[in-house]
């Protein structure tokens, strides 16, 4: 079909040598399709897995190759009808099926959920717009024309990227191969399961080639054509969901992956309130929406605007890995948080921290200052077996669909899961950056004559921000068991860290010296911080130091942290 001269072979990573047609490749060399080779697959994963720095390109690629590769092994088994327009339909589909991500993939989906939370904006339908933005161009409505691509063509590629509910039935299993809605079984998962498997040094046990090898459409009751499975490949069916869990849990929502992007999306809600970045309006146009790609973090950290030093810093924390802290999780059932919503989320974290403010006076912890996560891990249909919505036909009867129910579990297995989903929540605090920990360390090395004066304007009750363990230092012989010691409990957190020489705090000979270091440290920090929206203060910290020999004295910085009976309250009350 057109001019094979014009096709090109890509060397992929992991499909190997791939042929694209040449309308494909027209496509491929556009401005809006070659915008996703700014765009990471895995978001804030490269943070975290240095092998992971491919882009939603390739996968687009590849997307578009095992969509022509199952529609071709579909047509070799049986005539199903279906044009070579409509077969080039679906790989244009799966090319452009990503079209529409924004800045660090999915992130930036949940970063348009907190600005704009009315606009219910998705990727799938801002690649509609994109796709659409495509066809506009002379060149490529003249070389779909040449391909025999009319206006229901369009229509079908945009139908394909994001499926209506009301899917014709004769022709149902197009709409299955690019994304699929019955069961979640897709050439998308295919391609970015065994792509980031690779990447990020990890083993994909489901082999996408053994299902196209079996994949047959069948036509059921009710007259819908939709692709089907061998019966003896239920199991490898299973290893597909179980590598999404997989891929989930160690990589998509592992505990720094996240932290780093409610970062990212802090730093853009930040630069979002400003007049200098107005990050969701360039959605409207999508010449605006073009300039969205991962490089808006170094767009505002390049930026010497005054308006964007707070989103600055947020992201000044994260290229010196200063994350937030990672404090707690937990699991629950499918069905035991559905009555939380953010609102209630921060509604129950506040009462908790209200409450223990009553128990500690001192305490001046704030909703503010934290950050949960819920996260929803399933099989791709909620707490159902995706695969008893996909159908199966046997060797003896090729064309009759059956459900996985209707297979004796001696021919499946009798090791299947029980249960498809659950809730993992996690708690992060935002604290205080470690730049002005590190102020912390100057002020303790500088001696002036103000330190007696300093000594003498001490706040009242301050005994607990200071502790001295020199004492102590031949039980606890190192510094992670100081640690354990000073956080028992969780009632405080370790922060930072620091070696002096002796001579360089010799000036502080007395508890109340290094208490008073502590609070000039602190009112320099305040002139820095919005303390409408951080109300610490100096209580909130403690200061610890000793000597392991005499030429060393270490300090040690901790905050005040939820007690973890507090903190299994806390568990408690989000399920009631």
């Amino acid at each position: 079909m057109g001019d094979n001269k014009s096709s090109k072979i890509f060397n992929d990573s992991v499909h190997g040598h791939i042929e694209m047609p040449p309308l494909l490749v027209k496509i491929i060399d556009t401005p809006e399709f070659q915008r996703l080779r700014n765009i990471k697959q895995l978001g804030g994963g490269y943070y975290v897995f240095p092998g992971a720095s491919h882009n939603r390109f390739e996968h687009s690629i590849g997307v578009a190759h095992l969509a022509g590769q199952l529609l071709k092994s579909l047509r070799a088994h049986q005539d199903l009808d279906i044009t070579e327009q409509e077969e080039l339909c679906v790989q244009i589909a799966g090319l452009c099926h990503d079209l529409g991500h924004g800045p660090f993939s999915h992130a930036f989906e949940v970063f348009m959920k907190e600005v704009k939370p009315n606009l219910n904006w998705k990727h799938e339908d801002q690649s509609v717009k994109m796709f659409k933005e495509i066809i506009k161009k002379a060149h490529i409505k003249e070389d779909m024309a040449k391909e025999g691509l009319t206006t229901n063509h369009f229509k079908l590629i945009e139908h394909l990227i994001h499926p209506p509910e009301d899917i014709p039935k004769d022709k149902c299993f197009l709409y299955e191969i690019v994304s699929n809605p019955r069961t979640g079984i897709d050439v998308d998962k295919m391609d970015y399961f065994i792509r980031d498997c690779h990447h990020l040094g990890m083993k994909c046990n489901f082999s996408h080639e053994r299902y196209m090898k079996f994949a047959r459409v069948c036509t059921d009751d009710h007259g819908e054509r939709q692709i089907c499975m061998r019966d003896k490949e239920a199991m490898n069916m299973y290893e597909l969901f179980h590598v999404r869990t997989l891929l989930h849990h160690n990589a998509y929502q592992h505990r720094v992956t996240k932290v780093v992007e409610l970062m990212i999306v802090d730093a853009l809600k930040a630069a979002e309130k400003t007049k200098v970045f107005k990050i969701s309006a360039a959605l409207e146009k999508t010449e605006d929406f073009m300039t969205l790609t991962d490089d808006i973090l170094q767009q505002i950290n390049r930026s010497t605007e005054p308006q964007l030093e707070k989103a600055r810093e947020i992201i000044d924390r994260i290229l010196n890995r200063d994350l937030y802290r990672f404090i707690g999780e937990e699991t629950f059932g499918p069905n035991e948080l559905k009555h939380m919503d953010d609102k209630k989320w921060q509604e129950t974290l506040a009462a908790s921290l209200k409450k223990l403010r009553e128990k500690d006076d001192d305490q001046c912890l704030n909703s503010v200052h934290f950050k949960t996560q819920c996260i929803n891990f399933n099989y791709g249909k909620q707490e159902k077996d995706p695969i008893k919505f996909l159908r199966f036909y046997s060797k003896d009867d090729p064309v009759t669909p059956v459900e996985v129910s209707s297979l004796s579990k001696k021919k499946v297995s009798f090791l299947l899961p029980q249960k498809f989903a659950e809730t993992k929540v996690m708690l992060f605090y935002k604290g205080l950056p470690m730049k002005h920990v590190k102020k912390l360390w100057e002020e303790l090395q500088t001696h002036s004559a103000l330190d007696e004066e300093e000594t003498t304007s001490a706040v009242e009750d301050e005994a607990a921000i200071y502790e001295n363990l020199t004492g102590e230092i031949q039980e606890l012989s190192t510094s992670q068991q100081i640690i354990n010691k000073i956080s028992e409990n969780g009632r405080y957190n370790f922060f930072d860290e620091k070696t002096f020489k002796s001579e360089e705090v010799n000036h502080l000979n007395s508890d109340e010296k290094w208490k008073a270091k502590l609070k000039t440290w602190f009112v320099k920090v305040k002139e820095k911080l919005d303390l409408s929206q951080q109300p610490f203060t100096v209580n909130d910290f403690k200061l610890v130091s000793y000597s392991q020999s005499p030429s060393l004295t270490n300090g040690m910085l901790f905050y005040k942290g939820i007690p973890k009976e507090e903190l299994e309250n806390f568990w408690k009350k989000v399920q009631n």
